[in-house]
């Protein structure tokens, strides 16, 4: 805010004597005006009541630059706000002398004769983010993308009289910008001699250049620009505006966007901001690899797809009926359903939400740990996994673990300070037994052969845990493993505590404190988890593929976003998942007890239920700590003439087989309504996916002990 002893009228008459073109800022501070004139001069300076007061056209705040009419509106309150945007455009306030910027030294690498350029490259998300949202998208349809950012850049950039370095795959250049072309995104240079130029695997001359520049009549693509860096700070904003152009075109913009059939949406709130949390996630390591590795092999694909598509496009006649063109149609058609279908994924996956349940089945690093078989000389092997133990704990193993193990001569025994070595060095049929200890892992444990892992006393005194940031804690691709008596605790994994990939595993008497994901169970996997406890994933404690075999017996599952999670969107390669639930207490979930996740709409659902999906909903939501008991007739004692209402008896009979089965839930509305079938049971038991459910509570569930994910 500038303030000055002259009065408005004296002002405006310096601006007239001046005769200005454009006054491109005016500053009101109460009863004081300046005015500023861009063309007028470089720079001017006023008498105030401290002395001289400097402006600097060029470096003028971005939000008075762009957004002249939501600053006045702003009146003292925008005075409080100054410095504190934090835009990644706007970084800048026309009191400040000089450059904001980091300078990007280029001679690192060794020797070269060209300038330093503005470091740009490590902006943060929310700077990124709110210089898309506020600056140059908008809420810009999908056609409307490049006129929004034509628009934004012709309000930013310094229009010529700037250096930059050309930077392409083959060779840097200094050049000098003349004009831009902001409909074409492009800007005329011409080449600072004598020439200042790095390659890369050739040598280019002079001439060779101005051939180059010739042939492309001197224009080059702004994203490939680089500003020279200036400590005046002039050029801040124009190596800023470059900024998010090169990286808008690299990581978010997607060839087919434009051609999208629906174009009636916000850009940026569909695609922008998901694609850039994604980023940015991947960067942070909140990404699991073998996802990142899917996400890039799809972005290749569906690129591939829509280049042929659209030279198998371009080639068609409207007003042919040949054979050929006829032919090329179907494949066309062919394409396109196989764009869309590429499309779906890529968006299922930039969708945190959506990731994790549709999209990801495996890590590719997992992949290159094979099974190793029994060993040549068909020796087994127990291994004993101890830092450190007394002659007490000792006597104890060896009368209680190591002498029934070691009766024959073909087994020996090795030991090891912390498991992940002892687990590589199995092969099928040894033995690890774990004594009591806290161990600190820092990779993940990849378990391929079928091995028994047990922990020699209770979860909670032989504690494995993982703080590192990984992909995985525990994976599981053999035939048949056995986990007991361990207690897992996982820190900054990415994917879940427990995988089981392939094979069998059987888990007993087991404690999993999860972080992210609880225990997944992917197709053609089977998982018998009888007595253990398992809390605190943010997402659902367990996850269950189709045509996967699942057992769950005794187990506790809480203080989860969901207790169980069922993948019911089967394609013609896998079968439904197959489940068995009795006997658990799943209580305290933030979400739902038991979710399932299927094709379809909500709407459609709807239809089918005159009360309509929200009554769902509210009729799970009206007594959350009510108790779902499911029994066998022949093992549970008489159901009461009446319920009450805090507790609810569905019976079956040990003869109803899955594929006939009605499972019914009912509730007491009050003392004088009769008993009604909750919709949501219903919707899960029709799908044929549980062998048997007896026995199981349902407590305190944020909403709800059963519920339908429809995508």
């Amino acid at each position: 805010m500038y303030s000055t002893n002259v009065s408005p009228e004296r002002s405006f008459e310096l601006l007239m004597e001046q005769e200005s073109r454009d006054a491109a800022c005016i500053v009101n501070d109460m009863s004081d005006l300046v005015v500023v004139d861009l063309d007028s001069a470089d720079k001017v300076e006023l008498d105030t009541e401290n002395g001289v007061s400097e402006v600097r056209p060029h470096i003028l705040d971005i939000n008075q630059a762009l957004f002249q009419n939501d600053q006045s509106g702003a009146g003292e309150d925008s005075d409080d706000d100054d410095g504190k945007d934090d835009s990644g455009t706007d970084h800048f306030n026309s009191e400040n002398s000089g450059t904001q910027l980091q300078r990007c030294e280029r001679h690192e690498g060794g020797i070269t004769n060209l300038p330093d350029t503005f470091q740009t490259s490590h902006l943060l998300f929310y700077e990124r983010f709110k210089a898309y949202q506020d600056y140059m998208l908008g809420d810009s349809k999908p056609s409307e993308v490049k006129a929004f950012t034509a628009d934004y850049l012709e309000k930013v950039l310094e229009p010529c009289d700037w250096l930059a370095l050309w930077c392409t795959d083959v060779f840097d250049v200094l050049v000098e910008v003349r004009d831009l072309d902001l409909k074409d995104q492009k800007a005329c240079v011409k080449l600072v001699l004598p020439l200042h130029c790095d390659t890369r695997g050739c040598e280019l001359t002079e001439e060779a250049m101005n051939s180059l520049l010739e042939a492309t009549q001197h224009k080059v693509p702004l994203k490939e620009l680089q500003v020279v860096y200036d400590e005046s700070g002039d050029f801040d904003q124009t190596a800023l505006a470059l900024e998010h152009l090169r990286f808008f075109y690299e990581h978010i913009w997607r060839q087919w966007d434009e051609e999208d059939e629906d174009d009636d949406f916000d850009y940026f709130v569909r695609c922008v901001e998901p694609r850039l949390r994604l980023h940015y996630d991947i960067l942070e390591d909140r990404v699991p690899a073998g996802l990142v590795a899917e996400y890039k092999s799809l972005m290749e694909k569906c690129s591939q797809c829509f280049r042929q598509f659209s030279e198998l496009r371009s080639g068609l006649s409207a007003d042919s009926d040949s054979e050929l063109d006829n032919v090329s149609m179907v494949e066309g058609l062919k394409l396109c359903d196989q764009l869309e279908t590429f499309k779906r994924k890529l968006h299922i996956i930039e969708n945190p939400l959506l990731r994790y349940v549709l999209a990801y089945k495996g890590n590719s690093r997992q992949q290159c740990v094979q099974s190793r078989g029994l060993r040549a000389t068909g020796m087994k092997v127990v291994h004993v996994v101890t830092a450190c133990c007394s002659t007490i704990q000792l006597q104890s193993l060896l009368s209680a673990r190591l002498m029934p193990l070691c009766s024959s001569e073909d087994t020996e025994i090795q030991f090891h300070r912390e498991p992940v070595s002892a687990v590589d060095a199995c092969h099928q049929g040894d033995v690890v037994i774990v004594l009591p200890g806290i161990y600190c892992v820092s990779s993940s444990i990849f378990i391929p052969d079928s091995v028994t892992i047990e922990g020699f006393g209770f979860p909670d005194e032989v504690v494995i845990e993982k703080k590192n940031k990984g992909d995985s804690f525990v994976e599981s691709t053999g035939a048949d493993v056995r986990l007991s008596n361990i207690k897992f605790i996982q820190h900054d994994a990415i994917e879940g505590i427990l995988c089981v990939r392939e094979g069998t595993l059987n888990m007993e008497n087991c404690v999993l404190q999860c972080e992210t994901t609880g225990v997944i169970v992917q197709t053609s996997a089977r998982l018998a988890m009888n007595m253990c406890d398992l809390y605190g994933s943010k997402g659902a404690g367990v996850e269950i593929y189709p045509g996967s075999v699942c057992s769950l017996v005794g187990n506790g599952i809480h203080h989860c976003k969901d207790g169980i999670l069922i993948k019911d969107f089967a394609n013609e390669l896998d079968g439904m998942p197959s489940i068995t639930m009795e006997n658990n207490v799943i209580h305290n979930n933030e979400g739902y007890g038991v979710i399932l996740v299927k094709p379809g709409s909500r709407e459609q659902q709807g239809s089918e239920d005159p009360a309509g999906p929200m009554a769902k909903d509210q009729q799970q939501g009206d007594f959350p700590d009510a108790h779902f008991i499911s029994t066998s007739s022949s093992a549970a004692p008489a159901a009461p003439a009446a319920p009450q209402p805090e507790s609810v008896e569905a019976t079956g009979t040990d003869g109803d087989t899955a594929s006939n089965r009605k499972w019914q839930f009912g509730r007491q509305l009050s003392r004088n309504k009769e008993v009604t079938c909750s919709r949501a049971v219903q919707d899960l038991m029709e799908h044929q996916i549980f062998v048997s459910v007896q026995g199981n509570q349902f407590k305190r569930n944020g909403r709800g002990d059963f519920g339908t994910f429809f995508y």
